[in-house]
């Protein structure tokens, strides 16, 4: 890792990728005192590091030496003390900036993210103190990698389309409430995670998602999903825990016994026993009119008051619809040979899917 002499500083330098000042409880004017001396003594040292790690110390603020090293690729300052992001890092030419568990704010990151020699793909500001989604982040067009989660931020902006390269846009345990329409646009995304949020309803658009492989929206306040959803072909992982849309049918699922009224009017229409005007009451003859048939298409039952509540999902090949709410009239047809038939068994497996309920 050292050059000592001229003649050795090419052919050595070019071995020397990684800067690794990490886990040392260094102060910043201790990291910066280091960085000059390094600097200051390798001619070399500023073109050579591409990875500088300074993660797990006690910086308040980035040393301005790091503006000198002019091949910097990959900057990681994770679990510091930091309150604020310079400018400088626009003279590096970064690719990936891990910023997360830190202290900043929306007022304390750089006015521009963007610059001629900065071409970000990665940014990670998750675990901060931002209150809103980051609006110089939508300057760049090439990022690939967003982590957004762990702060309080409230909102996705209407112009994330902007940023239609992104392959993982994370954004869970925010206070966010609502998903714009406009990110159906960002048909590159792979992962979604809009877990540990506020959000009510997944817009329509989500259909257009084509690529989307990872679908996490536990935690919210789901009480349906778009039909659309059951479109996303590749989607492999879909994790719904914790939300009404579950929670209510799960509470929901033993069945209560029926009222001896609906026991006698399901005998009556299961067995076709004839009712002649003024054998019953005028109330109980539209009681009867009420009621609705199993969904087993093997079975002949019918249901009035009374049913059991089921949400499944038993299809993890694609033909499933989410949800599929079904009332059936006993809780014997909730399983059985006949759902089967809605499986097929032929599927490769590496179409599985996992579907995380709780």
């Amino acid at each position: 890792m050292e050059c000592y002499t001229s003649d050795s500083c090419d052919s050595d330098c070019r071995e020397q990728k990684t800067l690794d000042l990490s886990n040392r409880s260094l102060d910043c004017e201790t990291i910066s005192s280091e960085l000059k001396s390094l600097l200051d003594e390798k001619d070399c040292a500023d073109k050579n590091y591409e990875i500088l790690l300074l993660y797990s110390n006690r910086i308040k603020s980035l040393p301005g030496a790091i503006n000198r090293f002019s091949n910097l690729k990959i900057l990681d300052v994770s679990n510091n003390r930091l309150t604020s992001l310079p400018d400088i890092l626009k003279n590096c030419p970064l690719t990936s900036l891990i910023a997360k568990h830190n202290e900043l704010t929306n007022e304390s990151l750089p006015k521009s993210f963007y610059s001629t020699k900065n071409t970000l793909r990665e940014l990670n500001l998750s675990g901060n103190k931002l209150n809103f989604f980051p609006e110089q982040v939508l300057q760049l067009a090439s990022l690939k990698y967003l982590y957004l989660g762990g702060n309080n931020i409230i909102n996705i902006p209407k112009d994330i389309w902007k940023l239609n390269s992104l392959q993982i846009l994370s954004v869970g345990a925010n206070q966010i409430t609502e998903v714009p329409e406009s990110v159906g646009a960002l048909t590159s995304l792979q992962a979604l995670v809009l877990s540990n949020n506020q959000i009510e309803q997944l817009p329509a658009s989500i259909a257009n998602l084509k690529h989307l492989r990872s679908l996490l929206i536990h935690k919210n306040k789901l009480k349906t999903l778009p039909t659309q959803i059951i479109k996303l072909n590749g989607l492999t992982e879909l994790s719904l825990r914790d939300n009404p849309l579950v929670v209510r049918f799960v509470r929901d699922m033993s069945l209560q016994p029926a009222s001896l009224l609906e026991l006698a009017a399901r005998t009556i229409k299961l067995h076709n026993i004839p009712i002649q005007p003024g054998d019953i009451p005028i109330t109980l003859i539209k009681y009867l009119k009420s009621a609705q048939c199993c969904v087993n298409p093997k079975c002949k039952g019918v249901f009035f008051d009374n049913r059991v509540e089921h949400i499944k999902f038993v299809d993890f090949c694609g033909r499933y619809r989410i949800p599929l709410l079904q009332y059936l009239c006993s809780s014997k047809c909730i399983t059985g040979s006949w759902e089967s038939r809605e499986v097929d068994s032929n599927a490769p497996s590496h179409l599985m899917r996992k579907v995380l309920l709780g």
